[in-house]
């Protein structure tokens, strides 16, 4: 995964609340491998019909070239399928914008270089006013927590450690080594205080 700390691109309203994770990848297309791209399969049922045809007025159909959304409140809750964050970045979507998230799917998100940012409602209702039905050129830094669209500027919120992954491109595992002299340091201790919480060699 590679780190980032700025992003231009089209910004685009949903403005629905609660889409939980299984809007965001139906359950049934789970069994397809990845490698053939999730991005299709993003908010399937709510872009096509029962044709398999896609609705012409709904938002990401209309604007493909979307990288920012700005969603409704509780963005990805319910279960806690990885694949819903896959379908997001598979579709090119590099940052969600909204009031609340679903925290497994924030941490699922930030691992794989999506950035979930939690804005206020008020900043929400200001964002779909300058949307409306619209996809509008928006730059964001991770680095000052801000996003501009138009004459706007809009503070987000995301946590500092999560943060501090998105920019370098880290896992959980990345960043637990950043931290590899200290816990050395604690094992040697732990080694001379207590040995019997290491098992034996014998």
């Amino acid at each position: 995964m590679s780190g980032w700390t700025k992003h231009s691109g089209q910004a685009v309203a949903l403005p629905l609340h609660n889409i939980d994770t299984d809007q965001l990848i139906p359950s049934r297309f789970m069994s397809t491998p990845r490698s053939e791209g999730y991005g299709g399969f993003l908010l399937h049922d709510l872009r096509r019909n029962e044709s398999g045809d896609e609705h012409p007025h709904f938002p990401l159909n209309r604007h493909k070239d979307t990288s920012i959304v700005v969603a409704g409140r509780n963005f990805g809750s319910g279960s806690s399928r990885e694949a819903a964050v896959y379908a997001l970045v598979d579709a090119g979507i590099r940052a969600v914008f909204a009031p609340s998230f679903g925290d497994i799917f924030a941490g699922n998100a930030v691992n794989n270089g999506l950035l979930p940012a939690r804005i206020s409602e008020e900043d929400f209702d200001v964002l779909l006013r300058v949307l409306e039905d619209s996809s509008r050129p928006a730059h964001l830094c991770l680095e000052a927590g801000h996003l501009n669209i138009d004459d706007r500027t809009i503070g987000f919120h995301i946590d500092p450690g999560w943060r501090t992954k998105l920019i370098n491109g880290w896992d959980d595992i990345d960043l637990t080594m950043q931290h590899a002299e200290a816990i050395g340091q604690h094992k040697q201790r732990l080694d001379g205080q207590a040995p019997w919480v290491r098992p034996s060699a014998t």
